[in-house]
């Protein structure tokens, strides 16, 4: 398993707008083959960040939905000034409690 996660930088007042800009590409995104989960949400803390958390089955699904969005539709939205993204290789996972 897969898990990317980090945030994209913003200006506040784009912060919604931003977001709302994601969901047509998290809805797709959550369709394809691999993709356990995706999310872009604003901060509730930090009104210049919005944050991404997504979680792949394996590499091989992961890099499917990078090459796919070379011709997936593009944003509209406002731009991010800057962003950090990370990726976790996952060995094992457990259940909380």
């Amino acid at each position: 398993m897969l898990i990317v996660a980090g945030h994209f930088e913003v200006d506040p007042a784009d912060q919604a707008a931003f977001v709302e800009s994601k969901v047509d590409a998290m809805k797709r995104t959550r369709a394809e083959a691999g993709c356990l989960e995706y999310a872009m949400t604003a901060d509730p803390l930090d009104p210049t960040r919005v944050l991404l958390f997504e979680r792949w089955a394996d590499q091989a699904s992961f890099d499917a939905h990078m090459a796919g969005l070379a011709t997936a539709p593009k944003s509209t939205g406002p731009a991010p000034k800057g962003f950090s993204v990370s990726i976790f290789d996952v060995a094992a996972e457990r259940p909380f409690g």
